[in-house]
């Protein structure tokens, strides 16, 4: 039975409107660039020294920015950077997957303040709401109330037709289903009493990524998601690009050649599903790979031609992705270990150097650096995007 609402918290950030322009954008490169003075952010943001000071006045007592350590050795007086308060806005991420649920709340500065998890063989909608619910009861009745009442909303990562999942199983098509018909924002919203905001399970990645990652160091880039199926994300004049329906960077869908030369998708071939399954036939339990990282190590085995293979697909998507914008880099990360993940970035690399790219601009190959919680962190990035910071469809380069 669905239980009621969440405590309200709808009296508090979520509530007070648009942020207007320069607002927004002083927050932006405080989030980009890190803690800075006055000064600093008006020559950035074009603006003037008074109309800045004016709008960082108006946010410290608001309790969104704070003051940080002055900063001395300059002629004059000492300058004041100023901050992200950790404790200015706080959001909630829910990452459906295929083998697991994760419920994050991160603060401001992107840390991660508490997370839940359910795992199970397959994603039952009943289960999955009432764990989010139960999640954001409790997580909301542990906080101080001042603090809950900045929790400025929900983000829901998840596949995209997740019933089109190429998992043939009877017991996983009779629960994705039941998914086909379920309006996940408008339920989540009724359980939580929060604003919800809905994108897809890779592309949260990417904004995490982009938003507390290394996707600050490049200017393009496209990204690659290795979860229980592959997809991945596309960064343009350092914004992440969603494109017209939320679906842009899906290169799960990119074309491979399967083992007797059949047309595949790359999901076909370069997501864990597949060494999932190869665990299956020696009748080794899969879930192991999710609830164990050292399982990564132990069964080396089997993880090694799994490497091998994905290495090779992911060298040819990357140049396949290449030859339609001239990425800067490709960055590449999953659900699994930091190691294993290094492994794999070394192998494409090699891979890339022996691949057929003329008429092209070989990218650099680097890691991510969030990992496994990177659709939930960048799910909950979206209601802070939404409400506080500017949006990439403002096109802004900071």
């Amino acid at each position: 039975m669905q239980g009621g609402p969440v405590r309200s918290i709808s009296t508090g950030l979520s509530q007070k409107g648009v942020r207007d322009h320069n607002e927004r954008l002083l927050l932006s490169l405080l989030q980009r660039h890190g803690p800075m003075p006055g000064s600093d952010l008006a020559r950035l943001a074009a603006l003037s020294p008074p109309t800045v000071s004016s709008i960082l006045r108006r946010l410290e007592a608001e309790g969104i920015l704070e003051r940080g350590d002055p900063v001395r050795g300059r002629v004059g007086k000492p300058s004041i950077p100023m901050r992200l308060s950790s404790d200015g806005v706080f959001s909630f991420g829910l990452k459906i997957g295929r083998r697991s649920a994760d419920l994050v709340l991160i603060d401001f500065n992107g840390t991660l303040r508490k997370e839940w998890q359910l795992t199970y063989q397959v994603p039952v909608v009943a289960d999955i709401l009432t764990f989010l619910e139960d999640g954001v009861r409790s997580i909301v009745e542990d906080m101080e109330p001042a603090l809950a009442l900045r929790i400025c909303g929900l983000g829901i990562a998840a596949p995209f037709e997740m019933w089109n999942w190429p998992d043939r199983s009877a017991d996983f098509a009779a629960a994705a289903a039941a998914w086909s018909d379920l309006d996940i924002k408008a339920e989540a919203e009724v359980r939580t009493g929060l604003p919800v905001f809905l994108l897809n399970d890779a592309t949260a990645a990417c904004h995490a990524e982009q938003t507390y990652g290394r996707g600050k160091e490049f200017q393009d880039y496209a990204y690659f998601f290795i979860g229980a199926f592959i997809g991945g994300g596309v960064v343009l004049n350092n914004s992440v690009f969603e494109g017209r329906q939320g679906n842009a960077g899906a290169l799960g869908s990119l074309r491979s050649i399967g083992p007797h030369g059949e047309s595949m998708q790359l999901v076909d071939m370069a997501s864990i599903h597949q060494l999932e399954l190869r665990l299956h036939e020696v009748d080794l339990d899969p879930q192991q790979l999710w609830l164990d990282p050292e399982s990564w190590y132990s069964l080396s085995r089997y993880v090694d031609p799994w490497l091998g293979q994905t290495a090779q697909e992911l060298a040819k998507a990357a140049l396949s992705t290449c030859s339609v914008i001239d990425f800067e880099a490709i960055l590449i990360d999953g659900a699994f270990p930091a190691s294993i993940r290094s492994d794999l970035v070394k192998r494409v690399r090699r891979y890339v150097m022996t691949q057929d790219a003329r008429g092209l601009i070989k990218p650099r190959i680097e890691s991510g650096s969030i990992g496994g919680k990177a659709r939930a962190i960048g799910a909950a990035t979206r209601p802070i995007g939404a409400q506080f910071m500017m949006q990439a469809s403002l096109a802004m380069t900071i």
